[in-house]
């Protein structure tokens, strides 16, 4: 029996997704040791991946593909702003830089939205269901963390309850196998995924090195 679209997605993703998580900025982030700054660049360069990929699928809405994986509920950009006027005040979107990665990354996204829209499937999947998987955990860290006084910005992270969150994942999965699929569709959607994964691997590469996190490694 062929394995479905968010196993295969799970699966040949999963060596990726590791490697991001235990990128050096990640690290500082889940030890709830990072800085205000620091922590206000990572809102800001996600911020420019969210106010293009939105809108990309509000524009393909009714697009086969994207269609059964259409949960505004899942949006972020507001609640990204949210949190970045909290933490950094009215001129975050001016004052605090994009980096060459979100920049690309964008950029991708935008690609796609014009000429290959059903792939944007693999970048809501790489994006949201992370949020929700982590989102609870680091709503936690972000609000307990003395160097980021974040009680009060972490809509990023909120979704609602437990039970709302597990009701979005159930959604988003739901729709994942709702989706018209063929091996070539399968084959394309499972490779930018990957690529999602390398974009944001890129991303905290940067991060960690514009902060100053990146420590020399012993030969």
């Amino acid at each position: 029996m062929n394995a479905s679209l968010a196993e295969r997605l799970r699966i040949e993703t999963r060596a990726l997704h590791t490697a991001a998580e235990r990128s050096e900025f990640m690290r500082e982030l889940l030890r709830g040791q990072m800085e205000r700054t620091n922590y206000c660049a990572l809102l800001r360069n996600l911020h420019a991946v969210y106010v293009v990929l939105e809108p990309a699928l509000e524009r393909h809405a009714q697009h086969p593909t994207i269609a059964p994986i259409f949960l505004p509920l899942l949006w972020r950009t507001q609640a990204l702003e949210h949190d970045l006027y909290a933490l950094h005040g009215a001129a975050w979107a001016t004052e605090l830089a994009l980096l060459p990665a979100a920049i690309a990354y964008a950029g991708r996204l935008r690609d796609l939205a014009a000429a290959q829209p059903a792939l944007l499937l693999s970048h809501a999947y790489v994006r949201y269901l992370g949020d929700l998987s982590g989102g609870q955990m680091l709503r936690e860290i972000v609000a307990k963390s003395t160097t980021l006084d974040g009680a009060h910005a972490i809509a990023f992270y909120d979704f609602g309850d437990a039970l709302a969150s597990r009701e979005l994942t159930r959604a988003f999965r739901d729709g994942l196998g709702a989706v018209p699929m063929n091996h070539r569709k399968a084959r394309a959607l499972v490779d930018e995924a990957k690529l999602a994964f390398e974009l944001h691997q890129r991303l905290f590469d940067e991060l960690a090195t514009t902060c100053g996190l990146v420590t020399l490694r012993q030969p």
